[in-house]
C-alpha cells in the first residue's frame, strides 16, 4: 500500500543520512508537516558533496619556527550553489597551540560551475613530514535547516626542516677560515701541509719552515708559509640511540646535534672539504654521501628533517663498522653522541682504537647547563644533596672525556646553544694544526 500524507514525509526524512537532522527536530517533525517539507526541500537543494573537486598547491617545505601556506582550490561542478562549512584537517603539531580550529575550519560559498581558493596557514611545532588528512565538507541548503556531509582525500606533504639557528655563527668562522687559508692580510705561520708562498722570517717562526735555498739567494731569511689542505674528507656520524632522545631545556639532544652538524657542514664545504653524513643506532637511519659543495647542505637538511631518536641502545660495533666502510681513506670522523659513562665505556671505548688508528676522531656531546647550576646551589639540605649529585655527574663526565683524549680523540662538550660554534672552532683548530 502506498504511503500518503505525513507518513510519506516522515518515511522520506527517515531515509536521510544519519546526523543530517539535529535530534531536537525529531518531536517537531512528527506534528509539523510544513516544517518537515521545508527541511526536506532544504536538504534536496543543498549542493552535492561527492562531486566537489579539490586541488592543492603551495609550500612543500618550511623551517621549524617559520610559517607555510597551503592553498586548496574547491571546484563546484554542480548546478547548485555551494554553501558549506569546510574542515581541512592536519596533524595537531602543524599549528601553534590554540590556533588549530581557526586555521582549519572555514565557511565557503561557491556558485554553480565556479571555483574558490582557500589558504591554510601552517606553523609547525615539530620537525618531520606533516601530511594533510581528509577534507570534510558540510553542504547546507538555502534555509540552513539541513545539510549533506562527506569527505575527500586530497594528499599533500609539508616537510618541516631543522631551524639551523647556528647559521648566525657562520660569518665569523668563515673569516677565521679565510685567515687560515691565506686569503686575507693575516699571515698564518707554519700551519697546514700545502705550500703557499715565501716571506721574511719573523722571530718566533718555526725554524723547520726556513727555506735555505731561497735564503741563499737573498739577504733576508726566507720562510715558507703554508695553507691548510683542501679536499679533505669529513664524515659526520649522528648517534640516534636512546641518549639522543633526552631534552636539555627545551631542545632535544638530537636537535642540538643536528644544528652543530649543519654549521660544520656549511663551514667545511666552504673550506673545500668533502662532507658526508650517516645517522645510526642499531641500523642506518639516514645518509648523505658524495654530494658536491653546493648540494651537500640542502641534502643534509632534507635528510635530517624526518629523523627521530630511537629508544634503543646504540650498537657501537655496528656504528664503527659502518663508519669505516664509508671512510676508506684517512678522514675526520665527527661523532655526535652522549658522554654518559656506561654507553661510552661499554660501547665506544672497545671499538675506538680501530677508528683512531685510521682516522682523526672528534667526539661532540651536549652538556646540560642545569647540572652546573645545581652544583653551585647551597642553603638547604635538598640543595646540598643536589649539588653533590651534580658534582659527581660532572666528575664522571670529565673522567669519560679524559679516557677519550688518551686515545687521541678531540672532545667537545658544550651546552646546546654553544655546541655548534664550539664544534666549528675545534674543526678550525684541527685544520690550523695540519691534522686534517
Amino acid at each position: 500500500m502506498a504511503l500518503t500524507g505525513r507518513t510519506a514525509l516522515l518515511a522520506a526524512l527517515g531515509s536521510l543520512p544519519v546526523g543530517i537532522l539535529a535530534p531536537s527536530w525529531a518531536g517537531m517533525l512528527a506534528v509539523n508537516a510544513p516544517l518537515s517539507l521545508a527541511i526536506l526541500c532544504d536538504y534536496a537543494l543543498a549542493a552535492p558533496v561527492r562531486t566537489l573537486q579539490f586541488t592543492r598547491s603551495g609550500d612543500t617545505s618550511v623551517r621549524l619556527g617559520d610559517g607555510a601556506e597551503v592553498h586548496l582550490t574547491v571546484t563546484n561542478p554542480s548546478r547548485r550553489r555551494l554553501r558549506a562549512l569546510l574542515r581541512d584537517a592536519w596533524p595537531p603539531s602543524s599549528w601553534l597551540p590554540g590556533t588549530e580550529q581557526a586555521s582549519s575550519r572555514r565557511r565557503l560559498t561557491v556558485p554553480a560551475g565556479e571555483r574558490r581558493r582557500l589558504t591554510t596557514s601552517l606553523r609547525p611545532t615539530r620537525r618531520g613530514d606533516r601530511h594533510a588528512e581528509r577534507i570534510t565538507v558540510r553542504s547546507f541548503g538555502p534555509l540552513g535547516l539541513a545539510a549533506r556531509q562527506g569527505h575527500h582525500e586530497v594528499p599533500w606533504t609539508v616537510r618541516v626542516l631543522p631551524p639551523f639557528t647556528s647559521r648566525k655563527h657562520l660569518p665569523s668562522r668563515l673569516a677565521r677560515l679565510r685567515e687560515l687559508d691565506g686569503r686575507t692580510s693575516v699571515l698564518t705561520r707554519g700551519e697546514g701541509t700545502e705550500f703557499d708562498s715565501l716571506r721574511e722570517y719573523v722571530p718566533g717562526d718555526d725554524t723547520r719552515s726556513i727555506d735555505w735555498r731561497a735564503t741563499a739567494r737573498q739577504t733576508a731569511v726566507a720562510v715558507r708559509t703554508w695553507r691548510p689542505e683542501r679536499d679533505r674528507h669529513i664524515l659526520i656520524v649522528l648517534d640516534t640511540g636512546r641518549t639522543s632522545a633526552g631534552r636539555v631545556g627545551d631542545v632535544p639532544r638530537l636537535d642540538a646535534s643536528m644544528d652543530a652538524a649543519l654549521l660544520l657542514t656549511a663551514l667545511a664545504s666552504r673550506a673545500g672539504d668533502r662532507v658526508d653524513l650517516l645517522a645510526y643506532d642499531r641500523r642506518l637511519r639516514a645518509q648523505v654521501q658524495g654530494r658536491s659543495a653546493g648540494d651537500v647542505l640542502p641534502a643534509m637538511v632534507n635528510a635530517l628533517a624526518p629523523l627521530e631518536p630511537e629508544l634503543v641502545e646504540t650498537d657501537a660495533r655496528g656504528l664503527a663498522a659502518t663508519a669505516l666502510a664509508r671512510a676508506p681513506r684517512r678522514s675526520l670522523i665527527v661523532l655526535l653522541t652522549g658522554l654518559d659513562t656506561a654507553p661510552i665505556e661499554e660501547g665506544l671505548l672497545p671499538v675506538l682504537p680501530q677508528l683512531a688508528q685510521r682516522h682523526t676522531v672528534l667526539v661532540a656531546s651536549v652538556a646540560d647547563p642545569r647540572v652546573t647550576r645545581m652544583a653551585e646551589r647551597r642553603g638547604t639540605i635538598e640543595a646540598v644533596y643536589e649539588a653533590a649529585a651534580a658534582t659527581q655527574t660532572q666528575s664522571q663526565r670529565a673522567r669519560t672525556a679524559d679516557q677519550l683524549r688518551r686515545h687521541g680523540v678531540t672532545v667537545v662538550d658544550a651546552t646546546p646553544e654553544n655546541l655548534a660554534p664550539a664544534l666549528a672552532d675545534a674543526y678550525l683548530a684541527l685544520k690550523a694544526a695540519g691534522r686534517l
